[in-house]
């Protein structure tokens, strides 16, 4: 139970140090690592103002009002957005697991513009859906991509020569060249790599960044919507077209020399059965929609993550330049301190008590990944960037998660049924991208001086619950 009469105090003191910020912004900016007071209970338990989670300073500065959490409210009741949170691992990777009791996703959180895909199936109607990921983006179907991620990476750096001195993202002086990595390659190269693994003709590269930022957008709310469902409607017209031809004539992927290496994602579902019936043209679009979700926004996130960590961390860096199969440690490394994928939500399916916290049949509960990942009972100085580390594993990614030996995998696409299907080829284009990168920049560095400073001025900004927009960096030409 949360006393009121220390909690009151202490907000009526907070709300008189910032009269003039809106109330979202009631709360003191505070240094990275450490949580403004919200008060205490009588028995000492620091007290939860559920109007932190719309502040500023939760945004930038969540980890400490987490660990609060964590360690006193492990279920959290928040009866401002009606809501639970659960942030413990273990707690997290149980619920993940339990498919019956957590096995629906809140409905109408994607099919208003991704339409019928499985994040909002169950049981065994999402288990048929999933399967269809298991032929087409793990083992060795998704090796056969490579050659296509790694030609499009080249493309893209060897296009920087072309923009430099015509566009603001690069720009070249006295031997230096300034590129902002987002526009110039985090942003739009997922999106090459997901539309040609999935079989797009080349001409249709322009339209398909189209489809896509008009769906992700259409994503957050009703202003958007609009031109979201309007994007799924021409995508769902185009594929139709392109499934009918694929249906007779299927397309190949090819590799650095023009070599067929295997066929096309849409080109594969063409020929996919469930029940003994072919997937239908809708059910085709939902999948690519999904797949572009998933190989697209998160793999841009972990890029420019990666390498804002990573270049903050130059004794790091040395050793990756010099041993390039550490990029993996890299990736899972980064999506366990600053995943750009903060969690996902469940309806329980019964009446349940979690740590003496009643939770009703139906209610929102949030599975809050940024937590889990920062888990003192699991990850050792959880707040350290460290690619080394010894409790992470860093293998091969498992829907079944990785728990033995002393280490874990991390939470960034959850474990279990619902484990994100991008969740290989994002790997794959974060890597290698990565690798192409670091080959062609010479000594790279943050230009500090373009990037967003945290509350004294100086230090940079830290990433928080968002994942870095825009990254400017140095590096020496040739």
């Amino acid at each position: 139970m949360l006393a009121t009469c220390p909690f009151s105090k202490k907000l009526e003191q907070l709300v008189d140090s910032v009269e003039a910020a809106p109330p979202s912004m009631a709360f003191p900016l505070m240094p990275v690592g450490q949580a403004c007071d919200m008060g205490h209970g009588a028995d000492g338990v620091p007290l939860i103002d559920p109007r932190i989670f719309d502040s500023w300073e939760f945004m930038r500065n969540p980890y400490p009002y987490y660990r609060i959490m964590r360690d006193h409210y492990p279920v959290f009741r928040d009866k401002l957005h009606n809501c639970y949170y659960v942030t413990r691992y273990q707690d997290v990777t149980d619920c993940y697991f339990d498919d019956e009791g957590f096995n629906t996703i809140p409905k109408g959180s994607s099919s208003g513009v991704l339409g019928n895909t499985q994040l909002e199936l169950s049981g065994i109607e999402h288990k048929r859906r999933r399967n269809l990921y298991g032929q087409h983006l793990v083992g060795q179907s998704l090796d056969l991509r490579i050659p296509v991620i790694e030609r499009l990476a080249d493309e893209w750096i060897t296009g920087w020569d072309q923009q430099a001195w015509e566009g603001t993202a690069v720009r070249d002086k006295n031997g230096v060249r300034t590129v902002e990595i987002g526009k110039a390659f985090a942003n739009e190269f997922p999106i090459s790599v997901v539309c040609g693994v999935l079989g797009f003709p080349d001409e249709a590269r322009g339209q398909f960044y189209y489809w896509y930022n008009s769906m992700m957008a259409g994503l957050g709310g009703s202003e958007t919507q609009k031109q979201g469902l309007e994007a799924r409607q021409d995508l769902e017209d185009y594929v139709g077209e392109l499934v009918e031809a694929r249906r007779i004539k299927p397309t190949y992927l090819l590799d650095k020399d023009g070599n067929q290496v295997g066929k096309d994602i849409i080109s594969k579902l063409c020929e996919t059965k469930i029940d003994g019936d072919y997937l239908s043209t809708e059910e085709i679009t939902s999948n690519i929609a999904l797949v572009v979700g998933g190989g697209g926004e998160t793999t841009r996130g972990a890029i420019l993550n990666m390498w804002y960590l990573l270049l903050q961390h130059p004794d790091q860096f040395a050793r990756v330049l010099g041993d390039e199969t550490l990029w993996d440690a890299v990736f899972h490394e980064t999506l366990r301190h600053s995943t750009p994928i903060g969690g996902q939500p469940r309806h329980n399916s019964f009446d349940l008590t979690m740590h003496g916290v009643h939770v009703p049949a139906g209610s929102l509960m949030n599975m809050v990944d940024f937590s889990a990942n920062r888990d003192e009972r699991i990850f050792k100085d959880p707040g350290i960037f460290d690619i080394f580390r010894d409790d992470l594993y860093t293998g091969k990614l498992l829907r079944s998660g990785f728990a033995g030996e002393g280490r874990h995998s991390h939470m960034a696409f959850g474990v279990g049924p619902h484990l994100c299907p991008g969740a290989w080829i994002a790997h794959q284009e974060a890597t290698i991208g990565s690798r192409i990168l670091a080959r062609r920049m010479k000594n790279p560095r943050i230009r500090v001086s373009d990037m967003p400073k945290d509350i004294d001025g100086v230090s940079l900004a830290p990433m928080g619950l968002i994942s870095v927009r825009e990254l400017w960096l140095d590096y020496d030409l040739a």
